[in-house]
C-alpha cells in the first residue's frame, strides 16, 4: 500500500508540467504584484518598440515652456495674457480650446488693489461724489483680469476649461458641504448625459471616487462652454498607463478633459456611459464606443515620445508669429511643457512626458478610433496561451537532450515573443507576455532539475554532503572515484604557496575592528581570486595568510609555474591595492610569499567525523619558512630550489642564499623569483654584479664583495638582499670565521 502510495507521490514531468500549469494560472488569477510590475514594463517595451506613430492633424497643442516664461515672465500669469490667447486662437478659427491648467484664485493685480483701497478711503473719509467713484469703478472693472479672461472665452463660445478632483479625504477637511455643493454646481456642464445602470450604486466598489473639485472661478466657469477634469491616476511604478473616463462624485458622474474637448470639436453629441454590477461596461461619445476597464480608464495608445504632436509656444501665438492655419478647424489644448512648472509625466517613452500631451493622445485615440484592445475575452486568450505553452514545453523537453532541450526551449519562447509583438503592432491587441514566457521556463526547469535529480542522484548525495567544507574541484575529483573518501592520501609531486602580511599585528592596532575586517576582506578577495586564476587550490586562510596547493587534486604537470605566476600576479595586484588604499588614507599593506616543490602527501586528513582535504609534508613545511625568510631579506618572493629547477626556464630569479631553515638539517638554496623570463633585460646587468657578489662572499673576500653589492645599491637602491649582504661582511670582518667556511647561513626563527 505504502509502496503504491509512494509511486502514485513521485514526480513525472508530466506531474510537473500540469502542476507549474496550475501554479502560473493561480499567480494570474491573482494578479500577482511583481509579475504585474513585469507585464507593465513589458508593456512600455512593446509600445515604445514601434516607435513614432503619425497622430492625426486634429489636435494642437500651445504650450506654456521655456521661452513663453522667459518673455512673458513667471508662471502664473496674468488671466489678461490668458485673455489675449484666446483672441488669438479665436481669430485663427480654433474649433476648441481646451485649458490643461486651473484658474481656481482670482488673479492678483496690484493696481486693482490700490483702486480698491482708494475706493475705502474715500468712503471712510466722507466724500459722496458720486462721479469720483464711478469713475473708479470704470477704472476697476477695466483692470479686472478674470472678467477680460471671461469675456474672451465668452465671446470665443468654445472654451472647455480643466480642473481636477480631490481623491483624497485630507486633502478637503478643510472645505464645508456647502462649498463643496457650490463647486460641484460649476461643473454640472461636465457630467455625463445619458446614464444607463440596473441600480443606483451599480459597479460602486470598481469605480474611481472623488471627494470635492477644485474649480475655476466662479465668473469663468460660468462663461466657458463646457469643463472636464484632467486627473491621470499612475499606476504602481508611477507610469502614466491609463487615463480615467469616469469620476464619481457626490452621486454624479463627471467626464474627463479629453472627452469634453472632443464633445464640443464632434458638434455635441451626447455622453453616455453603461454600467454593470461590477463596474463600467462602456463609454459612448455619439456613435463612438470607447473601450475602458471595470474602473472606467481608457488604456493609452501612445503615438511616440514627447512633442509627437505639434507644439507652439504661447509666446509666439500672442506675437502673431504662427499662421492662422496652425490652428483652423482645430483642437487646440493649452498646457505647460516647461521643467519648473512641474507638469511632466512618466510615460513607456520615458520619464519626460508633458501631461497635456497626454490628453491630445487620449483625443487622437478616440477621434481615430484607434484603441489598445485590453478587454475580457484577451484574458481568456491569456489563459489558453499558459496552458497550451506550457502543455507544449512539457511535451517537447523530456524527450530530447540538454542541449537540444534548451534550443527547443529557446525557439519556443522567441516564436512566442515575436508573435505577440507582432500582434501589439499590427492589431493593437495587448496579449500577456510574462505569465506565457514564466510558464515556459518553468516547465523546461522543473523537468530539467527533475532529470537532473533522476540522473545524479548519488552524485548529489556526495555533494550534499561535501560541498560545506571542500572546494568545487575537490568534489569533482571526489565523484570520479568515491574511494577517495578514504581517510589518508597519496604522495604525489606538488608546489605549494604561502603568504602572509607583514607586520599585521601592528597594523590591526591602529584601525577598528570594521576598518580591519573590510581591508582584509578586500586583500583576501583579490589574491583569492588570482590563485583560482592559475587553477590553484585555495587550502586554507589561517588569519591573514594564505595557503594554496597546485597540481591537486586535479594533476598539472606545470604546478610550479602555475604558482610562480600566481605570486607574481598577487605582487601587481598589491601594488594596485597599494596605491588605492594611500588614496583613501588606509594602510598600504606588504606581503611576504614562499613557494616549495616537492613530494607531499595530499588527501583527505582529519578523524571520521571530519576532515579535510589539504597537504602535508616537509616540502610544505619548507614552503611556510620561506615566506617567513622573506623577512631576513627584504623580499616579497622566495622559491626553494627545487620550484628554481622547474620554472628556470620561464621565469627571471636571482640566487639569494644558502641557508639552514630552523626544523630542517640539511641547507637549501633559496632564490628570489623576480618577473617572467621575457622581462630579463630589466636586470641583466644588476644580476651580474649581485651573483659576483655572492660568489666573492662564499670565498670570504669581504671588501670586494661589499664594492659588488654597492654596485647594485648604487643603481637600485631598495635593494634589501644587498644591504642584507654588506652588514654580513661587515660583520663577518671583524669576527673570528668559522671553519670550515661554506657559507650557509642558519635561520633562527620561522
Amino acid at each position: 500500500m505504502k509502496e503504491r502510495l509512494k509511486k502514485r507521490l513521485q514526480l513525472t514531468p508530466v506531474k510537473i508540467t500540469f502542476l507549474v500549469i496550475l501554479i502560473v494560472l493561480l499567480l494570474f488569477s491573482l494578479d500577482f504584484r511583481f509579475l504585474r510590475f513585469m507585464e507593465l514594463k513589458s508593456l512600455d517595451l512593446r509600445i515604445a518598440s514601434r516607435g513614432t506613430q503619425l497622430p492625426g492633424s486634429e489636435t494642437v497643442i500651445a504650450v506654456i515652456d521655456e521661452k513663453s516664461l522667459s518673455k512673458l515672465g513667471r508662471w502664473p500669469w496674468s488671466r489678461a495674457t490668458m485673455a489675449q490667447l484666446v483672441n488669438m486662437l479665436t481669430a485663427a478659427g480654433a474649433k476648441a480650446i481646451g485649458f490643461d491648467v486651473v484658474f481656481s484664485e482670482p488673479d492678483e493685480s496690484a493696481h486693482l488693489q490700490t483702486i480698491d483701497n482708494l475706493i475705502h478711503e474715500i468712503k471712510k473719509s466722507g466724500i459722496k461724489d458720486e462721479n469720483i467713484i464711478y469713475l473708479l469703478d470704470q477704472k476697476k472693472a477695466v483692470g479686472d483680469a478674470d472678467a477680460l479672461l471671461a469675456h474672451s472665452m465668452s465671446r470665443a463660445k468654445n472654451i472647455t476649461l480643466g480642473y481636477f478632483f480631490h481623491l483624497s479625504l485630507k486633502d478637503v477637511e478643510h472645505l464645508s458641504g456647502k462649498d463643496i455643493l457650490e463647486k460641484s454646481k460649476l461643473i454640472s456642464n461636465s457630467r455625463y448625459q445619458l446614464i444607463n445602470a440596473p441600480r443606483k450604486d451599480a459597479g460602486e466598489d470598481a469605480l474611481i471616487h472623488a471627494y470635492a473639485p477644485e474649480t475655476n472661478l466662479k465668473i469663468l466657469s460660468q462663461t466657458a462652454a463646457n469643463s472636464g477634469y484632467f486627473n491621470i491616476i499612475a499606476d504602481s511604478d508611477g507610469v502614466m498607463r491609463w487615463l480615467p473616463l469616469v469620476i464619481k462624485c457626490r452621486g454624479d458622474y463627471y467626464v474627463s478633459l479629453a472627452v469634453s474637448l472632443l464633445q464640443q470639436y464632434l458638434g455635441w453629441p451626447p455622453l453616455a456611459l453603461s454600467l454593470h454590477e461590477h463596474g463600467v461596461d462602456s463609454v459612448r461619445i455619439g456613435n463612438i464606443k470607447i473601450p475602458t476597464d471595470e474602473a472606467g480608464r481608457l488604456l493609452i495608445n501612445y503615438r511616440g515620445p514627447a512633442k509627437t504632436f505639434p507644439h507652439y509656444s504661447i509666446a509666439d501665438i500672442i506675437e502673431g508669429k504662427i499662421p492662422s492655419e496652425s490652428f483652423r478647424d482645430k483642437i487646440v489644448l493649452v498646457g505647460a511643457t516647461a521643467v519648473g512648472i512641474y507638469d511632466l509625466r512618466v510615460t513607456p517613452f520615458g520619464p519626460v512626458y508633458p501631461g497635456v500631451e497626454i490628453h491630445a493622445t487620449v483625443i487622437d485615440n478616440i477621434l481615430h478610433r484607434d484603441f489598445l484592445i485590453h478587454s475580457g475575452w484577451i484574458k481568456f486568450i491569456d489563459i489558453c496561451a499558459i496552458i497550451l505553452l506550457g502543455l507544449v514545453a512539457g511535451f517537447i523537453v523530456p524527450r530530447l537532450r540538454a542541449v537540444s532541450g534548451i534550443i527547443a526551449t529557446f525557439l519556443l519562447l522567441v516564436a512566442f515573443v515575436v508573435a505577440n509583438v507582432f500582434i501589439f503592432a499590427y492589431f493593437n491587441v495587448w496579449l500577456n507576455l510574462i505569465y506565457p514566457v514564466l510558464t515556459m521556463l518553468a516547465v523546461y526547469l522543473g523537468i530539467t532539475v527533475f532529470r537532473y535529480i533522476s540522473e545524479e542522484r548519488e552524485k548529489k548525495k556526495i555533494k550534499d554532503a561535501f560541498q560545506y567544507y571542500l572546494t568545487a574541484s575537490v568534489i569533482d575529483e571526489i565523484l570520479k572515484d568515491p574511494a577517495k573518501l578514504k581517510l589518508g592520501g597519496d604522495k604525489k609531486e606538488l608546489t605549494v604557496l604561502f603568504s602572509d602580511i607583514r607586520d599585521f599585528t601592528t597594523i590591526s592596532e591602529k584601525l577598528t575592528p570594521e576598518e580591519l575586517v573590510a581591508l582584509l576582506n578586500e586583500y583576501l578577495t583579490a589574491m583569492t581570486n588570482i590563485v583560482f586564476r592559475y587553477d590553484g587550490l585555495l587550502d586554507k586562510y589561517m588569519g591573514d595568510a594564505i595557503m594554496a596547493v597546485y597540481g591537486a587534486p586535479l594533476y598539472q604537470p606545470d604546478h610550479a609555474k602555475r604558482a610562480c605566476l600566481t605570486a607574481l600576479a598577487m605582487m601587481d595586484e598589491l601594488r594596485k591595492l597599494q596605491d588605492k588604499w594611500r588614496e583613501e588614507n588606509r594602510p598600504a599593506l606588504d606581503i611576504g610569499i614562499g613557494i616549495s616543490t616537492g613530494d607531499m602527501v595530499v588527501g583527505n586528513m582529519g578523524s571520521e567525523m571530519r576532515f579535510d582535504y589539504t597537504v602535508m609534508g616537509d616540502m610544505v613545511n619548507l614552503g611556510s619558512r620561506l615566506e617567513g625568510v622573506n623577512k631576513e631579506y627584504g623580499t616579497n618572493i622566495i622559491i626553494s630550489e627545487f620550484t628554481y629547477k622547474a620554472v628556470s626556464d620561464i621565469v627571471t630569479c636571482r640566487e639569494l642564499d644558502w641557508v639552514q631553515v630552523k626544523g630542517k638539517q640539511k641547507p637549501v638554496k633559496i632564490y628570489e623569483l623576480l618577473g617572467e623570463k621575457k622581462d630579463e633585460n630589466r636586470w641583466g646587468d644588476l644580476l651580474v654584479a649581485f651573483h659576483t657578489g655572492l660568489s666573492l662572499y662564499r670565498e670570504g673576500r669581504w671588501d670586494e664583495a661589499i664594492a659588488c653589492f654597492q654596485k647594485v645599491l648604487t643603481a637600485w637602491p631598495e635593494d634589501g638582499p644587498s644591504r642584507v649582504y654588506i652588514e654580513r661582511c661587515e660583520k663577518l670582518k671583524t669576527e673570528p670565521l668559522v671553519q670550515p667556511w661554506n657559507g650557509v647561513f642558519t635561520m633562527r626563527a620561522k
